[in-house]
């Protein structure tokens, strides 16, 4: 019980901090600095960067083939493997990062990319190199439970690449000529530098002095990875193929405006699953150590699942009625369609973020084999879908398919962890179902009363988000007595 208690409460404080860095770091990037850009450049020209963007991430699998989330695992149980496995596993990445570049523009070529798309490729390319190396080197710094390092970390190169943008876009040197090409190369060096001071960290962990070649090594690494590797390719598959498909089923200048609609829209789906993700970063360590040690997970879990819950309900109820307004402060064009396709796909945060604790502890378990027949599932009702909706509806088609498939493969991995985990649906799972229920009508139906009283949005916006606050807690979503314990508040007696 000591150890679960501690758990939990290394686990509230470290989100606490987390999520502390990033309202303050990440929300500024993507509504000053992210916008801005793409005020500045256009719809169509960002859509052409965002379309090569989601392209390099999806095939980054090749980069990483599995290793983090394997490697995360791997040192939270056992952090004395650090030392043998480091200076070989940076040796096999610079490999992949060979692979990755010639299947990247392979690709390209396939899909008639021209000679401009090609260039910002191999730009992209290379950040998607370094963003991969630096979240291998994350996988062992929180591995090694060292969350406040990471914490650091992981708002590093965004603080970096906010100076870099200011520069740009308003030093009297720079204003008024700003291309998408200057963002990219801001963005090689925010990502670079973050590279360097992470790896001088692992580096000095680990006892670093020399790469290791060692073929035998790569083999049987690649072979342990491939589970996570073909998962992590089946998630960016159902995760971003829609801008992909978009640009190749609405071809010609439409298919560009249409993803910068789609990427108007899922900026903002993006912030805010951000901080979904960061439940992921701190569970999977967590997990895993805990199911090495046999300790039971489901208070965590439940903590986890009931705090998402509140979060993403929230936010999709807000965005629902709030969306025109978001958009048309964020936006000079195409407000109106972004703000339909906004409304739409942010009822995908709630599926994304309960994959983040589902996905995540069947992930720390080693169910790899159930978790990549669900995310198979995903990949064919995803592709299925947007071939039947977009040529029809359009961006509005690959929102909708967004909402089915993540919520689809949310319920499958819930019903997977019941069964491996042999969680009874007994009296106590059958009311708090109810009550998650009955809390989500209530955050709807209310919200759609503070609609039509007569005040500002911003106001209405902010009467909206104290009432969620307000529901969860009469809901007993979660308990804050409990959550003041977890930190290290008891009440005096």
């Amino acid at each position: 019980m000591q150890f679960i208690s501690e758990m939990k409460k290394k686990f509230i404080l470290n989100l606490i901090l987390l999520v502390f860095l990033n309202l303050l770091i990440k929300p500024f990037y993507i509504f000053f600095i992210d916008r801005t850009v793409q005020n500045v450049v256009g719809t169509q020209e960002y859509g052409i960067y965002f379309m090569i963007y989601n392209f390099t991430f999806v095939i980054n699998i090749f980069l990483d083939m599995g290793i983090v989330n394997f490697n995360n695992r791997q040192i939270a149980q056992n952090s004395q493997k650090l030392k043998s496995y480091f200076p070989s596993i940076v040796s096999l990445r610079l490999l992949l990062g060979v692979v990755y570049a010639v299947i990247a523009f392979a690709g390209a070529a396939i899909m008639g990319y021209s000679p401009r798309q090609m260039y910002l490729l191999g730009i992209l390319a290379f950040n998607q190199f370094l963003l991969s190396f630096i979240l291998y080197l994350r996988s062992n710094i929180s591995g090694l439970l060292m969350f406040t390092v990471d914490s650091l970390v992981s708002v590093l190169d965004r603080v970096l690449l906010i100076i870099f943008c200011l520069i740009l876009l308003y030093s009297k040197h720079f204003a008024g000529n700003f291309k998408i090409e200057w963002f990219i190369y801001s963005q090689t060096a925010a990502y670079a530098l973050t590279a360097l001071a992470a790896f001088c960290i692992v580096a000095r962990k680990s006892g670093f002095k020399t790469l290791k070649w060692d073929g035998a090594f790569f083999v049987n690494i690649l072979k342990q990875s491939f589970p996570y590797a073909l998962l992590t390719l089946l998630m960016a598959c159902y995760n971003r193929i829609d801008l992909v498909m978009l640009k190749q089923l609405i071809p010609g200048t439409d298919g560009e405006i249409q993803a910068g609609i789609y990427a108007h829209a899922y900026r903002l789906l993006e912030a805010l699953n951000n901080f979904s993700y960061l439940f992921a970063v701190l569970l999977l360590p967590l997990f895993s150590k805990m199911i090495a040690s046999k300790e039971n997970v489901k208070g965590i879990v439940s903590v986890a699942f009931n705090l998402l819950t509140v979060f993403s309900f929230a936010f999709a109820s807000i965005c629902l009625f709030y969306s025109y307004d978001f958009m048309n402060v964020l936006y000079d064009d195409e407000v109106l369609r972004s703000a339909k396709v906004c409304q739409l796909l942010m009822f995908c945060l709630p599926g994304m973020s309960f994959g983040y604790v589902f996905g995540t502890l069947l992930t720390a378990n080693g169910s790899l084999k159930q978790l990549n027949i669900l995310a198979t599932i995903g990949v064919v009702l995803n592709v299925s879908l947007n071939l039947v909706l977009i040529p029809k509806f359009g961006v509005i088609g690959a929102a909708c398919t967004g909402i089915v498939t993540q919520s689809s493969v949310a319920l499958m991995q819930l019903f997977c962890v019941k069964k491996i985990f042999k969680y009874d649906v007994n009296k106590t799972f059958i009311l708090k179902f109810i009550r998650f229920v009955t809390y989500i009508f209530f955050l709807f139906f209310i919200g759609f009363l503070i609609t039509k009283i007569n005040i500002q949005w911003y106001y209405g916006c902010l009467l909206h988000l104290i009432t969620c606050c307000v529901l969860a807690v009469a809901f007993k979503m979660f308990n804050i007595r409990e959550l003041f314990e977890m930190v290290g508040f008891k009440r005096k007696r």
